[in-house]
């Protein structure tokens, strides 16, 4: 029985992201199927994510797995044969974890103030953004990769927003490469791989869709 792989996405979200650079850094063959989060979520989607009712949800022989950094662990685990993504080392392992979670709770919702947000709130949104960038350019370090001299797990969790912080930064008005250069570079180093520039769409595309979400939720 031939195995089958789909994956339910959405095509700005960084999330989404992370299990199509996974899935391709592993060489699994998927289908991906575009939701209209918007407008019309499927009934596949509903009914395998009944919870959350959200993408990204990746279908591996009929069965789904929910959020992406929990994809991303499962397809290094059942695809273990090739690249491994997280350390092996128990230790090494939960500080990528961490990270990762530092990553969903810190940078997504400040990312989002700088376009949803305006006044005194936007000031403070760029300001803590700027500090999360500095944060995990800290963390960085002097390393090519996140994990060290290969990409791995923490370089596809935070990557998807490299696609993103063109937009942040023309409707927040403030720019984020003086203070996050090195960050910048590691962005640049990860799109020459095959796998992240076939995953991350235009960042002008992407400026666009925020325009359709600032007139869809009357934000000026």
């Amino acid at each position: 029985m031939a195995e089958e792989v789909i994956l339910l996405n959405f095509w700005p979200s960084m999330f989404g992201m992370r299990t199509m650079i996974a899935l391709k850094e592993k060489k699994v063959k998927y289908e991906h199927r575009e939701e209209d989060l918007i407008n019309n979520k499927s009934a596949l989607l509903l009914e395998m994510n009944p919870i959350y009712k959200k993408i990204p949800v990746l279908i591996h022989n009929g069965k789904p797995v929910c959020e992406s950094v929990i994809q991303v662990q499962y397809i290094d685990e059942i695809w273990s044969d090739k690249n491994p993504l997280l350390p092996k080392d128990p230790y090494q392992r939960a500080q990528a974890l961490f990270w990762a979670d530092f990553i969903d709770k810190k940078l997504y919702v400040c990312g989002r103030k700088t376009w949803a947000t305006k006044g005194e709130e936007l000031e403070e949104a760029k300001k803590e953004f700027i500090d999360i960038l500095k944060t995990l350019q800290s963390e960085l370090g002097d390393k090519p990769y996140f994990g060290g001299n290969s990409f791995g797990f923490l370089d596809i969790v935070l990557i998807g927003f490299y696609s993103w912080f063109p937009a942040y930064q023309k409707f927040g008005n403030f720019s984020i490469e003086p203070e996050s250069s090195i960050l910048m570079d590691w962005g640049k180093r990860c799109m020459e791989r095959e796998s992240v520039a076939t995953s991350l769409p235009d960042p002008e595309r992407i400026g666009g869709f925020i325009l359709q979400l600032k007139k869809l939720y009357g934000i000026e």
